[in-house]
């Protein structure tokens, strides 16, 4: 996928007013309309521009836009960093089937309804952010502050972002890609019209400690040699607390111990992995070596052996 310049397709700065992109895409959708012009690419350069004025004449997208476009990127093979709109609120419009490129989609989503029902009250807008929890806040539950960032227009009529801190109940259980719905909270409504919602599409902060596959949670769980061969009873830590388990005689590394039910909390809860990790001791001293060499000499082992070695 291909990174689209939208002020270079526009002809504009990046410091350009509404007008000026009014002014801009009025100028050249003359010159390369499909129905005027005689230009080979005219309907490839006219959906360009289409695109760039959307986005640019538009205060929520062009600041997310201006935001992904601060990350280090080039032209091509373009692929958006994954938490680039992390906290970040969007309202619900998004692109009609068959008229925009894969790169505006992949920003801002397809398929949702443009513009505004006309009457004298109608509802606010839904809106849309996504937000990371901690891995702990869905097996317990929890309230958090979170601080978003919205778009606005200064009296110079330039985007800025405004940050507003919301209270929110994170339900027990919940998944990641799952949502939670503040009432309320979206765009204002016209008239009396209510107000839309705001919808917080959950993900989970990185733990290095741990790995999230639908409720399932999987963990490392480094042994010692003598641990896994023998066997052993050993203490793993997991978000909901420790427990006891137990190391089975003749394991291998990468072997799974499942704890069922110690996922994530639902109806029906996910189980948790602890994944076994075999960890060499170090030969680091005249004992350890001697130690190996006797390993060595008295327990004749080929790990190569299945591959005909």
């Amino acid at each position: 996928m291909d990174f689209k310049d939208y002020y270079k397709i526009l002809g504009v700065e990046k410091t350009a007013s509404a007008d000026d992109i009014r002014t801009a895409y009025r100028r050249l959708a003359r010159k390369y309309h499909p129905d005027v012009s005689k230009e080979p690419d005219a309907q490839a350069r006219m959906q360009d521009l289409n695109e760039a004025r959307d986005v640019l004449s538009d205060p929520e997208k062009r600041s997310a836009y201006d935001q992904l476009a601060s990350h280090p990127h080039g032209a091509q093979d373009f692929r958006p960093p994954p938490d680039w709109n992390t906290g970040y609120e969007f309202s619900g419009s998004g692109a009609q089937d068959g008229d925009y490129s894969d790169f505006f989609t992949n920003l801002f989503g397809r398929g949702a309804p443009r513009g505004q029902p006309r009457g004298r009250h109608v509802q606010g807008e839904d809106r849309h952010a996504r937000i990371q929890i901690d891995l702990a806040d869905s097996y317990q539950g929890a309230t958090r502050t979170i601080t978003l960032q919205q778009p606005a227009i200064d009296a110079q009529g330039q985007v800025t972002r405004q940050e507003h801190t919301l209270d929110v109940r994170i339900p027990k259980g919940i998944r990641e890609g799952q949502h939670i719905r503040l009432r309320g909270k979206g765009g204002a409504g016209m008239g009396d019209g209510p107000a839309g919602d705001l919808y917080l599409e959950v993900q989970f902060r990185p733990d290095v400690r741990y790995r999230v596959e639908g409720a399932d949670v999987y963990s490392a769980l480094p042994v010692a040699p003598w641990e896994a061969a023998l066997g052993a009873s050993i203490t793993a830590t997991t978000p909901a607390g420790t427990f006891d388990v137990q190391v089975p005689s003749g394991s291998q590394n990468a072997r799974k111990l499942r704890l069922r039910g110690r996922g994530l909390p639902g109806e029906p809860a996910g189980d948790f992995y602890l994944v076994l990790e075999v960890v060499l001791p170090p030969a680091d001293s005249d004992k350890a070596r001697q130690l190996y060499e006797t390993m060595a000499r008295e327990m004749p082992f080929n790990p190569r052996q299945r591959q005909g070695a």
